[in-house]
């Protein structure tokens, strides 16, 4: 029995049948769990926190990840844009939070983190308006910045994160990745559409099977973690309200608005709905509830997911009651460290290669979003290839930016923040005539 959405001719409003739900949903667990974990794994690494306390915080951002999804796609009244967008903590606010949790203690990092959530909210209608700045050309190359950028951390995945490790990027992990990107290829060039959905689960299940025997995965870790367990609020200490803290925190919350603005006109574009300033609000609203609600619960900014938006564009599955599926599956994940522990003990290389695919797609989305614009245009391909250079710039040398001062070097060393103010500042010069007046080929914006 099939049940059915109010609109049944709306994809995103659609509800798939109930044995569909769960796999659809935990295939973008799967695809987002890495980033969940790596960013307060690394945090907790940079402060000097112990074991059991890293592991606190990863079980934290798991759970508000979740709420945050079920916030952002079923929505609660003008809070969530009420599409398929997976949430979660991002890795541009690392550096600043182990800075301030060196200097201050982790309850700073928590208390700018709430600040920035709740200014984020206020501010979202304003940043909202702000869309007719960011035409195709604009949002096409800063969501093509966003997968590209990413391609690079799959190669850690893969090859290992040590380099002086014996077995890095040893021959049999590489052959597993690629293994991994030639079945994904396979499945969907053969399989059924009802069947080619599963692709992305099909193939990690299968890359996990083959490396399971060859020694590139191991379980027996998970054993040792309790099966239930709660996530308190301010656990680590009631939050603490500094400037030095919150100044650096809202940089980092700026970045990741640019990135959620690109994000969610990219899944406008794929599930085909109108995404104007009304939307981009909505989710940013839920942007900043779900900052705010990790500063309580022992967690990080809370920002839209690039590579979901790519797993959508592959499947074609755009219900967002699939993905808010996915949400409750994190939140039982965070109330269960066991099922946790278990995702996490996924092999590398595998997901490696699911990354190459979902980094790659959300690139190619960009690619063809900037295509709308006209390309033949010297001024327009300028800004496609100065964005690019600043993007990819820290990507390739992440260092470059080492002797800036500490805000220009939390901005420009994110290459999606950096590529983004570039592309918006560009098309402002080159687009934009004195008194606000747009060339033809600017004017197409994604406004209501």
């Amino acid at each position: 029995m099939r049940i059915r959405a109010r609109d049944n001719h709306d994809p995103v409003d659609a509800i798939p049948r109930v044995r569909q739900l769960v796999p659809l949903g935990l295939q973008h667990v799967l695809v987002a769990y890495s980033g969940m974990v790596t960013v307060p794994l690394l945090i907790g690494l940079g402060v000097g926190l112990s074991s059991a306390q890293i592991a606190t915080l990863v079980t934290a951002n798991v759970l508000v990840s979740g709420v945050a999804t079920v916030l952002q796609t079923l929505g609660i009244g003008n809070v969530g844009v009420r599409m398929p967008i997976v949430m979660g903590s991002t890795f541009t606010g690392i550096t600043p939070a182990i800075i301030v949790g060196k200097d201050a203690g982790l309850p700073a990092v928590f208390g700018a983190t709430i600040v920035a959530g709740v200014l984020t909210w206020l501010a979202a209608p304003w940043f909202s308006r702000l869309l007719r700045f960011f035409p195709p050309i604009v949002t096409g190359t800063i969501i093509a910045i966003i997968g590209f950028s990413l391609l690079p951390s799959t190669a850690t995945l893969i090859a290992g994160p040590n380099p002086a490790a014996p077995g890095y990027a040893a021959p049999a992990k590489l052959a597993l990745a690629l293994g991994t990107i030639v079945l994904v290829v396979v499945l969907e060039r053969f399989l059924p559409p009802a069947v080619g959905r599963f692709a992305i689960l099909i193939a990690l299940v299968v890359g996990t099977l083959v490396a399971w025997p060859l020694g590139m995965t191991d379980f027996t870790a998970a054993a040792s973690v309790p099966l239930f367990g709660i996530v308190q609020p301010f656990q680590f200490g009631w939050p603490t309200f500094t400037v030095a803290a919150i100044l650096p925190m809202l940089v980092v919350q700026l970045v990741n608005m640019v990135e959620s603005t690109g994000d969610t006109l990219a899944i406008g574009q794929i599930v085909e709905r109108p995404t104007g300033p009304r939307e981009v609000a909505r989710a940013l609203r839920a942007d900043g509830a779900g900052t705010a609600l990790a500063g309580v619960f022992n967690s990080f900014t809370i920002v839209t997911f690039g590579e979901n938006v790519g797993l959508v564009s592959i499947t074609r599955v755009m219900s967002r009651f699939v993905v808010a599926v996915a949400g409750l599956i994190l939140v039982v994940m965070g109330l269960m460290p066991k099922l946790g522990a278990v995702v996490a003990a996924l092999p590398g290389p595998v997901l490696g290669g699911i990354g190459v695919v979902m980094f790659g797609t959300v690139g190619a989305v960009g690619v063809r979003i900037a295509m709308q614009a006209d390309l033949s245009r010297a001024r327009n391909m300028l800004i496609v290839a100065v964005s690019f250079g600043f993007g990819l710039m820290p990507v390739g040398a992440p260092g470059f930016y080492a002797n800036l001062p500490g805000a220009a070097q939390t901005v420009l060393s994110s290459g999606i923040a950096a590529g983004g103010i570039a592309a918006f500042l560009l098309n402002l010069l080159l687009n934009h005539r004195a008194g606000g007046d747009r060339t033809p080929e600017s004017a197409a914006t994604l406004d209501d």
